[in-house]
């Protein structure tokens, strides 16, 4: 794609139009979809119910990407290991949906990135060969899901100094170079959400954070304004919901079986320059990795545990500490110098809403997603990934539709770009930071212009963080950001590292004080 985003509508979502919005919703507006969860899945919901020509709502009890939506690895895979485990027709969905995200959707938020296996002492003749066969079946994977080799280049083997150039703190004894393959990576998971969400409210759908839904059946339910208190009873011809590892809240006949998976978060210079993602077997394991790879703001994120997480889902998960001992002893069996935990500068940890099974293991349950149907009539849908929530959205939209008998157009969200999508010449003629344009895509000329009416918004919001006042002042206009939280945690990432957080914090108070 070389065009920009050719959603045409207001997309901004602020303070004020969710007063107005509000107020429309109470005067009784008839709703054919109300969607509930602002998470990747419930905005994608929301987007191809919308573009179908339904009138939708959307509702979320704290914020965009609150929940699993802003966890991840904020990454956007080729399903290579489940082709490795047998689930060759989730791999396959997983690769499509990638090709559709990095050409179509949102190329802005999504860039090719090189996956680098060292080939270190530890790693015999038959492990590296599987892993070659498993990069040459990716390879495959890429070409049925007909994503050409210039956006995500073949696999290869390389040599002991790119292996080093790619990822310069690997170890040199023994190294015997690297096998490296590409896969898609999102500058944000969250920021993925809140584009969604203000592509979804450009096509016409209401979009309300801070709403609590209460008392849902199939065909109606009670919301609860967390700001005021107020509530309001609203029926609608479908109920979607898409509250992930909180489904069984909102219909107690679902059983999940969360697993969570942590990351760690260092500074990039822990890693001397990484511009690959660092991958690294798990002793005794064929199948399993933790991987290290450049995110935001000048870290790295090193991720992945899948442990069972049973027992009541808090909103804000968190790593044990056998999972950080775990993440830490894995990568270090290929660094020169080990990773202490004084390296670490914050962790974060999310659920992932698996379906219950008799396995006992989470690392071995299907990751493929379910549409279920509530004896109340509510509709359901679980399981499944970041990667492919597009596929999640339009199965749980067609059943909507089917069960409601609503009369509505074919999906169009595999050819829909979201806001700010922008790529190839077009995104060459941006007149932005490269860092900006990276976040917003064709918004970043938007974004700065702020800056040129006012100077001061042109300053870091705190001195080492690459994110201006500016940044913080278009979230608050256009991204639905509420409070200094949804700034510091999920506009930007900046809270990940607690001393960061509270030197930031005066910047997302002042950028908030306008709309109060």
């Amino acid at each position: 794609m070389t065009r920009n985003s050719v959603v045409t509508g207001d997309s901004a979502l602020n303070a004020e139009r969710r007063t107005r919005e509000l107020r429309q919703l109470g005067d009784g507006r008839e709703i054919d979809v109300l969607v509930i969860g602002g998470g990747v899945t419930g905005v994608g919901a929301a987007l191809d119910a919308v573009a179908r020509g339904l009138r939708t709502v959307l509702v979320e009890r704290h914020d965009l990407a609150f929940g699993t939506s802003r966890w991840s690895s904020k990454l956007v895979h080729g399903g290579l290991r489940y082709l490795a485990s047998g689930q060759v027709g989730i791999a396959h969905e997983s690769a499509v949906e990638r090709g559709i995200l990095i050409r179509t959707t949102a190329p802005h938020l999504v860039r090719p990135l090189p996956q680098l296996v060292p080939l270190l002492p530890g790693i015999g003749a038959a492990q590296s060969a599987l892993v070659r066969v498993g990069f040459l079946a990716g390879d495959a994977l890429r070409r049925g899901a007909g994503t050409p080799a210039a956006i995500l280049p073949r696999s290869r083997r390389v040599a002991a100094a790119e292996a080093l150039r790619l990822a310069p703190t690997v170890r040199r004894d023994g190294l015997r170079g690297g096998l490296q393959s590409w896969d898609g990576q999102l500058v944000d998971d969250a920021r993925l959400v809140v584009a969604l969400a203000r592509t979804a409210a450009a096509h016409g759908a209401t979009v309300l954070t801070r709403m609590e839904a209460l008392d849902v059946n199939g065909n109606s339910a009670r919301l609860r304004d967390t700001l005021t208190g107020e509530t309001m009873s609203v029926r609608a011809r479908a109920v979607v919901n898409a509250t992930g590892v909180w489904a069984g809240e909102v219909d107690p006949s679902i059983e999940l079986r969360p697993s969570r998976g942590t990351h760690l978060v260092f500074d990039a210079a822990s890693f001397g320059g990484l511009t690959a993602s660092l991958t690294v077997p798990v002793p005794g394991s064929t199948s399993r990795f933790v991987f290290a790879f450049p995110a935001a703001h000048g870290r790295v994120y090193l991720g992945l545990t899948d442990e069972d997480a049973p027992g009541p889902v808090p909103d804000e998960p968190k790593p044990t500490e056998s999972e950080i001992d775990f993440l830490l002893d894995t990568i270090n069996t290929a660094l020169r110098e080990p990773l202490t935990r004084a390296d670490i500068r914050g962790t974060y940890a999310g659920l992932r809403p698996l379906l219950k099974t008799a396995d006992d293991s989470t690392a071995d349950i299907s990751r493929k997603h379910a549409v279920l149907h509530s004896p109340t009539g509510v509709i359901t849908i679980v399981g499944g990934k970041l990667t492919t929530y597009r596929q999640m959205a339009e199965d749980v939209i067609d059943a909507a539709v089917t069960r409601a008998g609503l009369t509505a157009g074919p999906c169009r969200t595999n050819r829909l770009p979201l806001v700010g999508a922008v790529s190839g010449a077009a995104r060459d003629r941006i007149d932005a930071p490269p860092v900006l344009i990276d976040r917003y895509g064709s918004e970043a000329a938007t974004v700065l212009a702020a800056a040129q009416h006012n100077p001061a918004l042109a300053q870091p919001v705190t001195p080492g963080i690459d994110v201006t006042a500016a940044e913080f002042h278009f979230a608050v206009t256009h991204e639905g950001a509420l409070d200094a939280d949804d700034l510091l945690d999920r506009r930007t990432r900046i809270g990940l590292i607690a001393e960061d957080r509270a030197a930031a914090t005066p910047a997302a108070v002042a950028a908030l004080a306008p709309a109060t």
